[in-house]
């Protein structure tokens, strides 16, 4: 097996009882594990698996940076400047879903495995559904880096296949022993160009990026049949993209249940993006029968109120879509301030409040 699974947990800030039920469940994933090994992938069509009836509308936030934040002091204050669990903040201001990053062995653990867990276990006790966003990497995988996982570097194609069933297989697994089912799970993150370069360059090898959509969407419905499983591009308003994107996965046997996308405006042109988001999201359903989510959005948290009409009117826009086909709208990274990790495009501001922006999520 390619794949090495390390918790990491003496780098992370975790609760003894968390901690505990870390330890329990990595002896049960290690069972788990023991018994795919050697698993070949087959990326045929999965069997038919229908949506969850629920009919919740995610207007969620990804909050990634969370445990990180926490352990280099930052803290979080309501609107009244009430000291408060951040996720209780967010709770309060009408986010109802989380989205958590997923990366292989990222140095310091930091959206490890065992992070995810710790994150995702709050979330779930707070209330919260959940999303999980596999990256495939150690680090950030975007349009513009695809950076396979070192423990995967030097596997063959078949293998990095194999590896992203198993991968994903077995942290979904580690989830479920815990109680937690995420309602949605992302293959890959802003897959714009496919995934696991080269190997899964779209430009070049669409069909071996079929294949590991394929193997990701196969193994998520083996652990639960109602995750449903997300394909995420960025460029939200760019129909040209999307319809090369999906065309090519759908000409190679693809499956996936939501289109999901990022759009990032600024004050000067949210309106007109928007607009074009929304075209791209009614073509999307249109062409595809697929549904849409929103799975990343921000703006500069130096104009809130800016932020905060363009936070209400995408979130319409994917309301509008005929037959619940929009599905919500996930902020990226709200909790953010005083420019952590220079990310100025958060919702809270330097005092640790959130701004009018995430008033957006109350209507």
């Amino acid at each position: 097996m390619l794949f090495i699974l390390n918790l990491g947990m003496n780098n992370l800030s975790i609760s003894g009882n968390i901690r505990n039920k870390i330890r329990i469940s990595f002896l049960l994933l290690s069972l788990v594990m023991a018994g795919c090994k050697g698993h070949t992938v087959t990326p045929e069509k999965p069997p038919v698996t229908h949506s969850p009836t629920d009919t919740l509308f995610a207007k969620g936030a990804d909050v990634s940076w969370l445990t990180q934040m926490e352990a280099s002091g930052y803290k979080f204050y309501d609107t009244t400047g009430q000291q408060k669990d951040c996720l209780q903040i967010l709770k309060e201001k009408g986010i109802n879903a989380i989205r958590l990053r997923a990366w292989v062995n990222p140095v310091n653990g930091w959206c490890g495995t065992a992070d995810v867990l710790n994150k995702a276990i709050r979330a779930k006790q707070a209330g919260f559904k959940i999303m999980i966003d596999f990256h495939y990497s150690d680090t950030w995988a975007d349009p513009a880096h695809q950076t396979k996982p070192a423990v995967w570097a030097n596997a063959s194609t078949s293998a990095l296949i194999d590896s992203v069933y198993q991968y994903t297989f077995n942290v979904l697994t580690l989830l479920k022993s815990n109680g937690i089912v995420p309602q949605w799970v992302q293959i890959g993150n802003e897959t714009n160009n496919g995934m696991l370069w080269p190997d899964g360059m779209a430009s070049t090898h669409i069909d071996t990026f079929a294949q590991m959509i394929n193997a990701g969407y196969t193994a998520a419905k083996a652990v639960d049949s109602s995750i449903q499983v997300i394909v995420h591009i960025s460029n939200g308003y760019d129909n040209s993209l999307f319809r090369w994107v999906f065309d090519g996965l759908q000409s190679n046997g693809a499956h996936w249940d939501i289109i999901g996308m990022s759009l990032y405006p600024d004050a000067d042109t949210w309106q007109s993006l928007d607009n074009e988001c929304l075209s791209n999201m009614q073509d999307m359903v249109s062409r595809y029968g697929k549904k849409i989510m929103i799975c990343e959005v921000w703006m500069s948290m130096t104009d809130s109120l800016a932020s905060r009409s363009f936070l209400s009117d995408i979130i319409n826009k994917v309301k509008s879509l005929p037959n619940q086909m929009g599905l919500g709208v996930f902020y990226w990274e709200p909790e953010c301030y005083n420019n952590w990790q220079g990310y100025g495009k958060g919702a809270f501001n330097n005092q640790g409040m959130p701004t009018t922006a995430l008033n957006a999520f109350e209507q």
